[in-house]
């Protein structure tokens, strides 16, 4: 079973520092975004490789989960064995590549790695969101074999104003994930989907839940995303493919907290998500906490 992570994007909310770092490789503290979510991708049971849709003009990315030898080596000659150890941990990871040189969406971005995923059900999870806890993919898998290996898809609730600038599930609650007893829309919630709804209006909104970027597919996503036509921006969009998808196959949803995540789609919320990360870590946080200084402190609360 693969996990498939879109990275193709120029970044260009990160403009001018993605002129020559890609976005996926900026820091979380000690760790490119990347890497959080390579590690959250495999936790799942089964999931035996990491599949990345990169662009031509980012080899940073493969070189980043490639060996470097000579560099290593330069780390334990000067003492620095732990440093070295993280290094070449990035590098055992099973990470492949395919190439999506040309945007066209997020649907043609998935479909690129179809010769990668044979006929299983794959994950796709987009890469400027990751989960420190990494358990959100593992309940959505435990989701899908309560209903025959159905898909599933993580959605959170979002205030009514907001439903316009998200997609939207219509369906309803069908039960709860194991251990809760959630119901409606909140978290732990599991939910048949009926249909996909993108952007609208405010009156028009089935529920009040929007996918988060984390998605578990039957494998026959693929050969309709061949056959998929343009959608929304004249791109291949994934989730029309998934309301064909709705025709043929059963599909469902949990509920999440997406605060169980961190968002670094933009340079505000990755300073945030930085923030967030160096305060829940008790090697850092003492370090942060003086180097934030005491305007700082004042800020935090």
């Amino acid at each position: 079973m693969k996990a498939i992570i879109p990275a193709a994007g120029l970044g260009t909310r990160f403009l001018p520092a993605t002129k020559c770092t890609p976005k996926e490789l900026l820091p979380v503290l000690d760790k490119p975004v990347i890497q959080y979510v390579v590690e959250e991708a495999l936790e799942p049971e089964g999931v035996d490789g990491v599949v990345i849709i990169n662009s031509h003009e980012k080899p940073q990315i493969e070189s980043y989960f490639s060996v470097d030898h000579v560099f290593e080596s330069m780390l334990r000659s000067r003492g620095k064995a732990e440093e070295a150890a993280r290094v070449h941990a990035a590098s055992t990871l099973p990470v492949s590549f395919v190439y999506q040189d040309e945007a066209r969406g997020l649907g043609h971005a998935v479909l690129q790695a179809a010769g990668e995923v044979d006929d299983d059900p794959f994950f796709v999870l987009l890469g400027d969101y990751f989960v420190p806890g990494r358990q959100m993919c593992v309940r959505m898998a435990e989701v899908s074999r309560e209903h025959g290996g159905a898909s599933v898809i993580a959605v959170a609730p979002v205030p009514a104003d907001q439903v316009s600038r998200y997609g939207i599930i219509a369906g309803t609650c069908v039960g709860s994930y194991p251990g809760t007893d959630a119901v409606g829309e909140q978290e732990g919630a599991v939910w048949k989907v009926t249909g996909l709804v993108e952007k609208p209006a405010p009156e028009d909104a089935p529920s009040h839940l929007f996918i988060v970027g984390r998605y578990l597919l039957s494998p026959r996503i693929m050969d309709l995303l061949a056959t998929q036509g343009p959608g929304a921006g004249n791109e291949i969009q994934l989730t029309d493919a998934m309301e064909r998808l709705l025709a043929e196959e059963e599909m469902y949803a949990l509920v999440v907290d997406p605060s169980e995540g961190c968002d670094t789609g933009t340079p505000a919320a990755w300073a945030a998500t930085n923030a967030r990360m160096a305060l829940d870590d008790p090697a850092q946080v003492e370090a942060f906490r003086e180097a934030l200084g005491e305007r700082g402190e004042r800020l935090l609360g």
